[in-house]
């Protein structure tokens, strides 16, 4: 940037400066962060960086830096290499396996490497760095930084904090750039306020009459390169202003004034360097030449220089600010712009992708051979995971292709690309340009199913998109593509599971299910089988889970028979295949599927008592899901995290994680979010001793129109309304409400089902019968699972002790107490304490436990160390640094009373 204007522009920003290097002497500390400087063209966010940068270089720090730049935009990883370029000596110290996947990605050698193979790779190399010495990562411009290397960025940037890392970007106000989506902290960098305004531009010659001083402060809106740049522009001899254009055609017409002070060799130099601002100032002084036709050489680049557009940065020419760039390409005549590119592709002969991007930015209309070109570029792309650089290619391809049928095909594919990611804007404004009425039914099938996880609320009528998905998947099995029909299916029967829909639609969606003619054993079957139909075909489908042996490696597979067992009931079962499913995405750094695989499958093994893990794993899961903007995981990991913070008593974090789920736009229609929701109200209710609101609460889920109810997941609510009931004296309509549930239990006998029913009749159960109810759910499926069974004991032995059988309440007491105590769910134990004392026995307190110590990555972090993993091998599975892991494990030792590794086993053992 400008070394005038990162002195200058400093006038009135010791705030953000104050900010920036109590940052940087964290990071030294060994406390690593990162922070966006966010604000309008020419606010200074540049100049803020710069003295960072000054003053880590001053410390003898490592600093990397890299600037987004808006024509390499659509080349994958091309930022991320700028960056680590410096830190080159280091990558001897990664293993193997990550050294590979950066010259991968850099294209030093063959190979497709997976995009968080490629940030995993990174973290380690700056986490390496940073263990010499102190690393301070520089991004400027990040809004056109190309979406690979932003995202490998924005994923090292959250997981820096025990690393002496900062990272510190910039860019625009108003741009979505991913670190914004992935939640990154943010500073806005406001304009100047009236005194420093007028102090810099009292600074700036030439000088000027009062008049037109205070006009420029008006315009210039405490905006300190507008400051700096117009009054260059004014004639010393006249009070005129520029005419009243917006802010930044204004600067862009000042510079573009400064331009025509040039020689017509050194204004051709500055056209051709804003086609392309990475290339190297030989290849731009050829290309010059060429497009000139006339020798362009050193001297008009120093012309270029001497009136402050540019500077040289190393073997690069670059402009001093991006409106310099964007006022000399605009400015420029078209059939400069044209030659510039098309020269440009000529002389970058060894560069084949900016070649190709040149070429195709050098064509007026038409050209299907570039077209093509451009959607092979797309398929490398996509193959080393650099997702929304191939998007950029096929919606550039779409432009230049001639047939509309073409063009349609990839705005098509390059959406389906994109809701990949959960780039939801990105694919439906690609959807909107695409001309849908000439799809075949193959492709309408495809975007049936973009549009499904893209514009899913723009189909508010549940039933009604289910018969039209029916009806595709009818057209699309007649055209011959039934694996996609069975997909399409799947996408009607999920509407079921999230939204609920009529007998009609659900009928519908299981005959052309038998249309298809698949095997009954086959996933696709069976998953949507069961969330269509549960109750007439879940007998069946689970008699063919029990005897399936799926291939293990098989995610697909897998997280089908996880969703069918999981959605009928079958937790142990669903859980074991969801688990496998996610350990295979895992290692292959497959986060976008991982999080909602994890997401999944943790609300059901709350039940099984495996708190911990859920909450380590839902936090995991929701980090990934707001990393790949991923908003109904990342609001169903929520949902695990409130209800363990209400089992657990911490009602303002369960409240909180309410409040976020009732924020999220994507929740409010998804009766399965909802229902989770409106069930941890009921327990926190419950255990603030308020019954009636608890039990008024869980009711609202047995009314099918009401929008928190679930016609599956409103049984598994059956314990919390037995409780409400209870409390609240509401008894008989529990049993009302609950009247169904043993037929139902019956026809789909699953562990869950079996469970509740179970729990709910032995504590809705009156004095002559409730012995025998207890008896037989301590024994059964609900005695099989610690949270029911310690519920049931707590009960139990209050029932007991009110009918003054007080020796033989003891018992169950004591055997919830502890059992909670494990747990951690300190509000039921503290009940059960409580009666205990009623019945004449004193209760100690419960034991500090490692949990009670540890965050939950730091108890994740802890129990595979003691399962014997190393922290490489920890980093690799949890997607930290190394060190990372060494930092929480240096930290997780005094806290547990441990000095060595292998004692973690025993103190994490008292958990369990």
């Amino acid at each position: 940037m400008n070394g005038e204007i990162s002195q200058s522009a400093l006038i009135g920003r010791e705030r953000y400066l104050s900010t920036l290097r109590d940052l940087l002497d964290r990071a030294v500390a060994g406390n690593g962060s990162a922070i966006v400087l966010r604000g309008q063209a020419g606010i200074g966010k540049s100049a803020l960086l710069n003295v960072i940068r000054e003053a880590a270089t001053n410390q003898h720090l490592t600093v990397v830096s890299a600037v987004g730049v808006e024509n390499e935009a659509g080349l994958p990883f091309a930022g991320l290499h700028q960056l680590l370029r410096p830190l080159h000596a280091e990558m001897a110290k990664l293993p193997v396996s990550h050294q590979r996947s950066l010259r991968a990605a850099f294209g030093q050698e063959d190979g497709s490497p997976d995009l968080y193979a490629v940030a995993l790779a990174a973290l380690q190399l700056v986490g390496e760095a940073a263990a010499v010495r102190p690393t301070i990562v520089i991004l400027d411009d990040l809004q056109w930084l190309d979406s690979c290397s932003a995202d490998v960025l924005s994923f090292l940037a959250r997981r820096i904090g025990s690393d002496a890392v900062l990272v510190l970007g910039a860019a625009r106000a108003g741009s979505e750039d991913s670190a914004r989506r992935a939640g990154l902290p943010e500073i806005t960098v406001e304009p100047l306020d009236e005194h420093a305004a007028a102090a810099l531009l009292e600074a700036q010659p030439p000088l000027l009459s009062r008049t037109v001083r205070q006009r420029l402060l008006g315009q210039a809106a405490g905006n300190p390169l507008a400051l700096i740049e117009l009054p260059r522009a004014m004639r010393q001899s006249t009070d005129r202003v520029v005419e009243d254009f917006p802010l930044t055609a204004r600067l862009e017409a000042a510079f573009a004034a400064r331009s025509a002070e040039l020689s017509e060799p050194a204004r051709t130099l500055l056209v051709v360097l804003a086609a392309d601002v990475t290339c190297d100032a030989g290849r731009l002084l050829r290309a010059a030449t060429e497009l000139a036709g006339t020798p362009v050489g050193t001297a008009h680049l120093q012309e270029a220089i001497d009136v402050g557009l540019v500077e040289m940065a190393g073997p690069l020419l670059r402009f001093r600010h991006p409106l310099m760039r964007s006022a000399t390409y605009v400015r420029a005549s078209l059939t400069l712009r044209l030659g510039a590119h098309s020269i440009l592709a000529e002389v970058l002969a060894g560069f084949p992708d900016k070649q190709l991007w040149h070429r195709a930015a050098a064509t007026l209309g038409t050209d299907d051979a570039i077209a093509a070109q451009l959607e092979d570029y797309a398929q490398r792309s996509r193959a080393c995971g650099a997702i929304m650089a191939a998007v950029a290619a096929l919606d550039r391809a779409a432009e230049l292709s001639e047939r509309p049928d073409r063009t349609t095909a990839l705005l098509l594919h390059a959406a389906e690309l994109a809701s990949e990611t959960g780039a939801r804007r990105e694919a439906v404004d690609l959807l909107d340009r695409a001309d849908l009425s000439v799809l075949g039914p193959i492709e309408r099938a495809r975007l049936a199913v973009v549009e499904e996880v893209v514009a899913f609320q723009r189909y508010g009528d549940s039933d009604r998109r289910i018969r039209e998905l029916v009806d595709i998947a009818a057209d699309v099995h007649v055209a011959g593509n039934t694996d996609l029909a069975a997909g399409i299916l799947w996408c009607a029967a999920a509407r079921c599971s999230s939204q609920d829909a009529g007998d009609v639609a659900r009928k519908d969606i299981a005959a052309q299910l038998d249309a298809l003619g698949l095997p009954a054993h086959d996933a696709r079957v069976l998953a949507v089988g069961a969330l269509s139909l549960p109750w007439e075909r879940g007998h069946g489908i689970l008699a063919q889970l029990e005897q399936l042996d799926p291939d293990r490696t098989d995610v697909a597979t897998l997280r089908l028979l996880g969703y069918a067992a999981l959605f009928l009931g079958d937790f142990r079962r669903g859980t074991a295949y969801i688990d496998d499913a996610a350990a295979i995405s895992r290692s292959e750094g497959r986060l976008g599927l991982l999080s909602g695989i994890l997401g999944a499958g943790n609300w059901t093994r709350i039940w099984l008592g495996d708190w911990d893990t859920v909450r380590a794993e839902s936090e995991e899961a929701r980090t990934f899901a707001e990393e790949n903007g991923q908003e109904f995981y990342a609001a169903t990991g929520r949902a695990n995290l409130a209800m363990i913070a209400a089992l657990r008593g911490e009602s303002d974090l369960a409240t909180d994680h309410l409040r976020a789920i009732d924020a999220s736009p994507l929740a409010a229609g998804m009766r399965c979010i909802q229902i989770a929701a409106q069930q941890t109200r009921g327990v926190l209710l419950l255990l603030d001793g308020r019954a009636d609101d608890a039990f008024a609460a869980l009711t609202r889920v047995y009314d099918p129109t009401d929008p928190v109810s679930h016609p599956m997941q409103c049984w598994w609510v059956a314990p919390e309304l037995a409780d409400a009931a209870v409390a609240s004296e509401n008894i008989d309509v529990a049993r009302e409400l609950l009247a169904d549930l043993p037929i139902l239990s019956k026809r789909v006998p699953t562990s869950m089902l079996l469970a509740v029913d179970e729990y709910s009749r032995a504590v809705l159960a009156d004095d002559d019968h409730a012995d025998a109810a207890y008896t037989a759910a301590l024994n059964g499926s609900a005695g099989a699972w610690p949270l029911y069974r310690a519920r049931l004991q707590l009960h139990h032995g209050r029932r007991l002790r009110r009918l003054r059988r007080t020796s033989q309440a003891r018992e169950p007491l004591r055997e919830a107490r502890d059992t909670f105590d494990a747990l951690g769910a300190d509000p039921w134990a503290q009940a059960a304490r409580n009666e205990l004392r009623a019945a004449g026995e004193s209760s100690t307190r419960r034991c500090a436990t490692a949990r009670d110590q540890l965050t939950a990555q730091e108890l994740q972090i802890a129990t595979l160390a003691a399962e014997g993993l190393t922290n490489r091998q920890i980093a690799e599975r949890l997607y930290l640094s190394h060190r990372t892991v060494g930092s929480h494990l240096y930290r997780i030792y005094p806290r547990l009373g441990v000095t060595r590794r292998a004692e973690l086993a025993g103190a994490i053992s008292g958990i369990s």
